[in-house]
């Protein structure tokens, strides 16, 4: 009696369809990451943008100076990165209250197209007690807050 010997390797078509299915799946894989890879610098520069924004709004309010209603340009530096934003300044029909618009694109994007807008309001009613106008490029003094003239500390205004 001759006993048969079984060989147990893989014939090449086994080892290419291995290798076939390995490779869809690799690229299955990179399609994934570089999606992901992506999705979060997109998310990065809309951050960005609208920090722009919100700070091109904060601008404005804190100037002191009721804005002209129209629209201006111009161009800021924010991450290392250059930014176009366009404000339109319109009045909503509300009495004392504009309206504020700001778009964000980045600067070397010729289309133009806005990353991130922001909108807020500027009350027109609203000013400081006379006499008193805050000096915010001044080095917080230690101790407590200066009260502005007319108020007692603890009063509301």
């Amino acid at each position: 009696m001759k006993t048969r010997r079984l060989q147990s390797a893989f014939t090449l078509v086994e080892v290419l369809v291995a290798l076939f299915v390995v490779a869809l799946g690799m690229s299955a894989l990179m399609a994934a990451l570089t999606a992901a890879a992506n999705a979060t610098a997109q998310l990065r520069e809309k951050s960005f943008a609208e920090w722009v924004a919100l700070n091109r709004l904060s601008e404005v309010r804190l100037k002191g100076v009721v804005p002209a209603s129209g629209k201006s340009d111009g161009e800021a530096e924010f991450a290392g990165q250059k930014w176009r934003w366009q404000q339109e300044i319109t009045d909503p029909k509300i009495a004392g209250i504009l309206r504020i618009d700001i778009s964000v694109s980045a600067a070397g994007d010729r289309s133009g197209a806005a990353v991130a807008t922001a909108t807020g309001f500027y009350g027109t009613s609203i000013a400081a007690p006379t006499g008193y106008l805050p000096d915010w490029s001044a080095a917080p003094a230690e101790g407590p807050a200066p009260t502005p003239p007319g108020l007692t500390p603890g009063s509301a205004r």
